[in-house]
């Protein structure tokens, strides 16, 4: 499917956790339950879940916890059907962008090693590996990379920031 019009990112809604784990189920080999996002929505004050929607429809979603001034990456996918087409570096914006506005200073999160796509994305937006976590995916063993920013508000990485949130021609944030 080609976007024909803007991505709107939004937060996520318990009526829309249906669709994200229909994508959920398409995009990982061992999929959250229903449970988990409905705790994560309902409950867990420290998160944060947004979706991208294409004409309505949940193309993608993400999420992350604030703990303190650190933003942990909790998930990020995007439907198989949206692919290509910046709709993860769009909710990796906004999710950067919401993880200043609640006050966080690092931002971190575990990718599959064999993930390279993601891993090139995240290192776009300034993450740089600082680890492995050997055998952190259940279903297969496989190890994470552990990737952080840095310093949000550093001068390099805000400019790096600005000029791809540019790049991919959004209209300025809101103060």
């Amino acid at each position: 499917m080609v976007i024909t019009n803007r991505v709107a990112i939004v937060p996520m809604r318990m009526e829309d956790v249906g669709r994200v784990l229909e994508i959920e189920q398409l995009s990982f080999p061992t999929p959250w339950p229903r449970d988990a996002y409905t705790h994560e929505l309902r409950e867990n004050r420290l998160a944060c879940y947004l979706v991208a929607r294409v004409m309505h429809q949940i193309a993608g979603y993400t999420g992350m916890w604030i703990i303190l001034d650190e933003a942990h990456v909790t998930t990020l996918a995007v439907d198989p059907e949206y692919r290509r087409q910046q709709i993860g570096e769009r909710l990796l914006v906004a999710l950067l962008e919401e993880a200043m506005r609640r006050g966080a200073r690092w931002v971190t999160l575990e990718v599959r090693k064999t993930n390279a796509g993601a891993q090139a994305l995240y290192r776009k937006y300034g993450f740089k590996e600082i680890g492995v976590r050997k055998g952190y995916y259940s279903d297969n063993r496989e190890d994470a990379i552990v990737m952080w920013t840095g310093n949000i508000y550093e001068q390099a990485f805000r400019a790096r920031f600005t000029q791809n949130r540019a790049d991919l021609d959004l209209d300025p944030p809101t103060p």
